[in-house]
């Protein structure tokens, strides 16, 4: 199996990861530019629209000239097929909202990473089996910090990116860090529609130079 120590190192060190969809393609270019102005050298891009394959390929495309350093996750993929077209348009990395082992073979396959979303034991040990090593917990605010701290000596050679419900606060991101993850997924909290159609993209690259800032303090 491919080795993404780098992928997982960088991840951690830049401890968010903000995720988003838009439906306008310039929307979607604008978002990642004000994020990569802010800080952001990892994006997941979440496959929740009809354009999502469309405008994925394109931000690859964007991005050799534009953000070269950037790596590109897609995310929201639930089935063998939607991981093969995305794999293809260039994605860097998986990531998935449950633990779906076939998506995982095939992601391994093609020497990429995979970041597969679990809710329960049971599910991670099924991620962990089929070669993941970075757990998203899906959802975060329904698990809460308890659940991390709870499993965290179970785990100690995995790494967890708490998602959904995470909160851009000194008090909300602190309770997850001390529980043990290593990064936060951060998406409708941080990047909400009003955000992104506002098409306030200084605030959104304040905010994430915020964001990360915050993260340094807790971690």
């Amino acid at each position: 199996m491919t080795d993404h120590s780098a992928l997982y190192a960088a991840l951690r060190e830049q401890a968010v990861l903000p995720l988003f969809y838009h439906p306008e393609l310039e929307v979607c270019e604008r978002t990642i530019q004000a994020l990569y102005e802010g800080g952001i050298r990892l994006v997941e891009f979440t496959n929740r629209g009809e354009y999502a394959l469309q405008h994925f390929s394109s931000l690859i495309q964007r991005r050799k000239t534009d953000w070269p350093d950037l790596q590109l996750a897609i995310g929201t993929i639930k089935t063998p097929a939607q991981a093969s077209q995305f794999l293809d348009a260039g994605a860097d990395f998986i990531i998935c909202p449950g633990t779906v082992k076939e998506v995982g073979e095939q992601v391994h396959a093609a020497g990429k990473a995979w970041i597969p979303g679990a809710m329960t034991v049971s599910e991670i040990l099924v991620a962990q089996a089929t070669g993941a090593r970075f757990i998203k917990l899906f959802p975060g605010n329904i698990l809460g910090p308890a659940f991390m701290a709870g499993i965290r000596d179970i785990f100690p050679e995995l790494y967890f990116m708490p998602t959904g419900g995470v909160e851009l606060t000194i008090d909300n991101l602190q309770a997850w860090f001390r529980a043990g993850v290593s990064a936060v997924g951060l998406g409708s909290k941080f990047l909400s529609k009003e955000v992104l159609n506002d098409r306030n993209y200084a605030a959104i690259t304040e905010q994430t130079r915020r964001a990360l800032d915050l993260v340094k303090q807790v971690k």
